[in-house]
């Protein structure tokens, strides 16, 4: 009888889930169980509810562990990699933390990669170099065995050129079958990436997650909003970085967008003036995910109340910059 009512149980809740997760899926892809983390994802502040929405707790083994992944440059704009944790000064709710976990530097983790490129009709006179560029990063990035990526076309919805592989061959084919036009949904399409692939990609080793949107950022079709998102990004520990498809030569909305989609989550935004700088913008993408450090700790005067926490990192060194997350939601009990 128990087994009996455990299976009802789970069915009740999947009834409710399933037609939601129906009609925000664009693409197919792999069933997984309900647990705490999805049910979590449902409910999305929006920005009405907090202009500042987009980040959240990385949760592990306690609520109350914190883990950012963050890089370091110097004046030149060049990482600097060979730092320690007495380097860094980190803040957390603008008050130092109550204890260090652990501080490590990740060069050789492996990268989980979701390839976003708009296949919009705003970007057809670029769109075959836009692929190339594209195929040659993945060529570059994805070693057999270690890595693995997929692919997703979007304008006004997502369409899913390849699934998660290390087959670089097959990555290629997905990019080579897109075909432009139509309206762009840019947040839609970084909302349901992140919360199909990302959000239940849960691997037994650690490993680098990270979104390369390919895009002008112009968004006229998505039904959830920017601050959406983003968060749902930070929900799957997902960094985004973005590269633009404007050769305009001006600084338009969407480029802001793109540098705002990046910033909160940790990463970068790039904006080749000529297309045959998008190759050295995946270049310099390739490099940053192989150059970040990790830190995880315990927050002071911690409350899992739900509150937005800042966090800041900073180098006592000179002339060094740190790039980081803003901050996170705590989770709330």
């Amino acid at each position: 009888m128990r087994s009996i009512s455990r299976i009802l149980a789970l069915l009740a809740v999947w009834a409710v889930a399933a037609p939601g997760f129906a009609q925000s899926s664009a693409y197919v892809s792999s069933a997984a169980s309900v647990n705490a983390y999805d049910s979590a994802a449902a409910s999305i502040p929006s920005e009405a509810d907090d202009p500042q929405a987009g980040a959240m707790l990385t949760i592990h083994k306690r609520v109350d562990e914190v883990n950012v992944l963050f890089i370091a440059t110097d004046k030149h704009g060049k990482f600097v990699r060979d730092l320690n944790q007495n380097d860094f000064e980190i803040l957390d709710d603008h008050k130092p933390p109550q204890s260090i976990i652990n501080f490590r530097r990740e060069t050789d983790l492996p990268l989980h990669l979701g390839l976003l490129i708009d296949v919009s009709g705003s970007v057809h006179s670029r769109f075959d170099f836009e692929q190339n560029a594209a195929i040659n990063f993945l060529q570059k990035t994805v070693r057999v065995g270690f890595d693995r990526a997929f692919v997703v076309g979007f304008n006004k919805q997502s369409q899913m050129a390849q699934d998660f592989t290390d087959n670089v061959q097959l990555l290629s084919n997905g990019i080579h079958r897109m075909q432009d036009g139509g309206g762009t949904a840019l947040y839609d399409a970084i909302y349901k990436a992140c919360k199909e692939k990302f959000l239940k990609d849960r691997p037994d080793h650690p490993a680098r997650k990270a979104i390369i949107v390919v895009s002008d950022g112009e968004d006229n079709q998505s039904d959830v909003t920017r601050a959406q998102a983003i968060e749902m990004a930070q929900r799957a520990e997902v960094i985004i970085y973005a590269i633009s498809t404007d050769d305009s030569g001006l600084i338009l909305r969407g480029d802001k967008v793109l540098e705002q989609l990046a910033s909160a989550t940790g990463g970068r935004a790039f904006f080749p003036f000529k297309m045959k700088d998008m190759t050295r913008s995946f270049g310099a993408i390739e490099d940053e995910l192989r150059s970040q450090y990790v830190v995880s700790y315990r927050p002071a005067d911690f409350d899992a109340d739900g509150r937005y926490r800042s966090i800041e990192i900073s180098t006592l060194k000179k002339d060094l910059q740190v790039r980081a997350r803003k901050g996170y939601f705590a989770p709330q009990q």
